[in-house]
This record gives structure tokens, sequence and C-alpha cells, in this order.
């Protein structure tokens, strides 16, 4: 018979194209790896799995079992969801997905409270930007997942269900000697002959960055690009550039000489929301959570 745990070890070897890449995701030896593909081998009575220069790629009948795989295992897991349902939030894992700046700051006061109300279940978190880990949700591969999208941008796409959590506004950072920080109102026409600093040119906050300042007839100079928030912040305390920066990340402030403003008459806002993979049964975990999210966010004060 063929064993469960040797096909997931399938499923990742042709997935990454290498034993070292799939031992290393899997967090196994590479020497284990190659043994449970050979014992794997022997059960099926077939060679499964071939090398050339480009790597490992499955042979047809190595092919066939990765397919037959994949659909006993998503089985497996909607069992094992559905097992959870009738026993409730008593055990099992509850694998979680995050955006950075919800995962440093709203995550650990709601992991925390979870724990203490379900010391039982097992909690993982993986952190990423929201059009990384988009796809990974509605995979399967996470339970819940805390990301954000804009007003009108359509970020989620469809096979996921969302909650709508709470709403992240995203301030003007400027240096403290610059020409607008003492005034009162400030629109975003306004910043058009400045540097900007931005995170990755690929992100959903700068990419919507972009979009807003071409509404208003510019197309934004960046200076800079960083990913880290208190790197943003920090090039803006050293003058180089203006920065738009969500509330959350603000709260991450250390030491650096900023003035924050409003934008008039409105700037931009990340919608924050819980998303859960769109099929299937939910984890009565996943369901707790949620409403540890939602306190959280009612009680935290950037």
């Amino acid at each position: 018979m063929l064993n469960v745990q040797r096909l997931k070890i399938l499923r990742e070897v042709v997935g990454q194209g290498s034993f070292s890449e799939a031992a290393s995701a899997l967090n196994y030896t590479q020497s284990a790896v190659s043994q449970a593909i050979a014992t794997l081998e022997s059960e099926a009575g077939v060679p499964l799995l071939e090398r050339d220069r480009r790597g490992v790629r499955p042979t047809t009948a190595g092919e066939r079992l990765n397919d037959h795989a994949g659909r006993i295992l998503t089985q497996l897991e909607a069992a094992e969801a559905e097992l959870g349902a009738i026993a409730g939030v008593k055990g099992g894992e509850l694998r979680m997905a995050s955006f950075p700046t919800a995962g440093a700051t709203l995550m650990p006061l709601a992991i925390a409270a979870f724990r203490a109300a379900h010391p039982d279940v097992t909690l993982s978190l993986v952190e990423g930007e929201p059009e990384e880990l988009a796809p990974r949700l509605r995979d399967g591969e996470f339970d819940l997942g805390l990301i954000f999208e804009f007003e009108g941008t359509g970020e989620l796409g469809p096979g996921l269900r969302s909650a709508p959590l709470f709403e992240d506004p995203m301030k003007l950072a400027l240096p403290r000697g610059h020409r607008l920080a003492g005034k009162e109102r400030i629109a975003l026409e306004d910043l058009a002959d400045d540097a900007w600093v931005q995170t990755s040119e690929a992100s959903a906050c700068a990419r919507h960055v972009v979009r807003i300042c071409r509404a208003v007839g510019f197309e934004p100079r960046v200076s800079f690009e960083s990913d880290d928030y208190l790197t943003v912040q920090g090039l803006v305390a050293a003058g180089v550039g203006v920065a738009l920066i969500p509330q959350l990340a603000l709260s991450q402030t250390v030491s650096y000489d900023i003035a924050v403003r409003e934008l008039h008459p409105g700037g931009p806002v990340r919608h924050v929301v819980v998303a859960t993979p769109g099929t299937g049964v939910s984890l009565p975990a996943a369901g707790a959570m949620l409403d540890i999210l939602r306190d959280t966010a009612t009680r935290y004060r950037p």
C-alpha cells in the first residue's frame, strides 16, 4: 500500500524539481528524501523520477502518481477539517499568514490570546505580501490569512472568503525641515516635485501610491525603495524624500525625527481583512482566531 507521507514527499520533489530543495522545504535531510522516493518507487514497481541537467522531473508513471497524490491529499485535508469541525477547538493545527506590519503588531497579541484560550491547538505563522499570500490561501496552504486591499483594486481576487477587520490609513511622512511640515492642509499634488521613498515597485502599497499620484497629474519620482517601513522612515528622516506610510507601520516608529501629516481631502486606506479559502469546511480554530483578531483590532491603538 502506498504511504501517504511518501506521497507528500513526491509532491514536494516534483514541485521543487530538486531533492535538495524539497528536503529544505520539508525540513528533512536530502538522504531521507532520496530514501523515501526509493521506497515509493519500490512500492509502485516502476521508476517515478529521472534526473537530467535541469534537475529532477517525473516519469510518465511519476506524473500520474503525482496527480493522484494531489487529489488524495486534498481529500485527507477535507476529512481532517470535517472531523475538526465535529470535535471543536480541541486540538489540531491552525496555519496562518499575515502581511508584515500586522505580523509585527496585531498578530503577536492575537496569538497570545488564542494560546491562552486554546492551548492544545498548534499555531504557525508565515509572513508575506498580500499578492504572495492570496494564491497560497486559495490553494489551501493556510487556514487563515491577514491581508489588505485598496478600494476598487480587486487585489484579493476570486476563490477566497473575507471578513473585514479594520481600516489602516496611510499617512504622509515628511522630514522635519520640509517646506510643507508646518502646513495644516497638504494635498497630494503639493508633492509633485518631491523625491519619494517607496516600498518595492511590485508591492501593493507602491502600486497604489503610483495610481493615486497619476490620478492627480504627476508621476512620483522614486529615489529609494525598501520593504522595511523602519528603513523608509529612516530615509525620510534623513531628508532624502517623502513617503506614504500605513498607520500600523508608524506604530513601530523608533527615534526617527519625522513629521506625520494627514493628506487632504483624504489619503489612501488599506482595508485589512481576514481571508480564508473559499471552499471546504472552515476550521473551528479559524473561527475562534477571527473572533480574537476582531477583539484585538478593536483594542489595539497604534
